[in-house]
């Protein structure tokens, strides 16, 4: 098995990228980019890596799926209770990474995290579908359970108290915004010579750079 891993390569050679190709606002960069991924038929284009820091030390990481991006950052939502929104609220830092496969691009972004707002954030869960809303409720997410039974039995009481009403938004569950200073496009390139640029934020403005693969 480990000799059949090892074996695993890809040859990247779609497209190139050099600092001439891209745009000076990496908002924008993020929007075209994102934009040739919808248009490739990406799986879940918004579907990014999240990684964040424990009170220990001990880094974790999950995908999570990015709802919102606009010159104030990227927003995605969850349990403010469970791992990643305790640890987010412990340590407001993290990274997050798309990855797309098909465009053989990746963009990294670190930076600091906040709470959207609470208008925000009720806005968002009033647009999910009922039954997200509900899992919304169901769910303490990341606690220890005894089994599927405690969940469904939980979704049905919750499915009776809410008939024929308006889900309001649990309080425990909420966006978080990550405000990058740092973001890395990259592009596959052959013989892993990759073409990787680099914004990073400075006295409020974005300078750019060219790393080494």
């Amino acid at each position: 098995m480990t000799s059949e891993i090892a074996d695993l390569r890809k040859e990247y050679t779609l497209n190139g990228l050099d600092k001439s190709d891209v745009s000076p606002n990496p908002f924008t960069q993020f929007q075209q980019w994102f934009d040739a991924a919808l248009a490739a038929g990406v799986h879940e284009p918004n579907a990014m890596h999240l990684a964040t820091l424990g009170p220990n030390g001990r880094p974790s990481g999950r995908i999570v799926l990015v709802k919102g991006v606009d010159e104030r950052g990227f927003s995605f939502y969850t349990n403010y209770e469970s791992r990643k929104g305790q640890e987010l609220i412990g340590h407001p830092m993290a990274s997050l990474t798309f990855f797309w496969p098909e465009l053989e691009r990746q963009i990294r972004l670190e930076g600091s995290v906040e709470k959207v707002s609470p208008e925000e954030s009720d806005a968002y869960f009033n647009s999910r579908p009922r039954g997200s809303q509900i899992g919304a409720w169901v769910s303490h997410q990341s606690e220890v359970i005894p089994n599927r039974d405690t969940l469904t039995d939980r979704q049905h009481e919750l499915e009776m108290q809410f008939a024929h009403q308006p889900i309001s938004r649990p309080p425990h569950w909420g966006g978080f915004r990550l405000v990058p200073d740092t973001i890395e496009f990259w592009q596959g390139r052959p013989s892993r010579l990759h073409d990787r640029i680099r914004y990073e934020l400075s006295a409020g403005e974005w300078t750019l750079e060219r790393l080494a693969p």
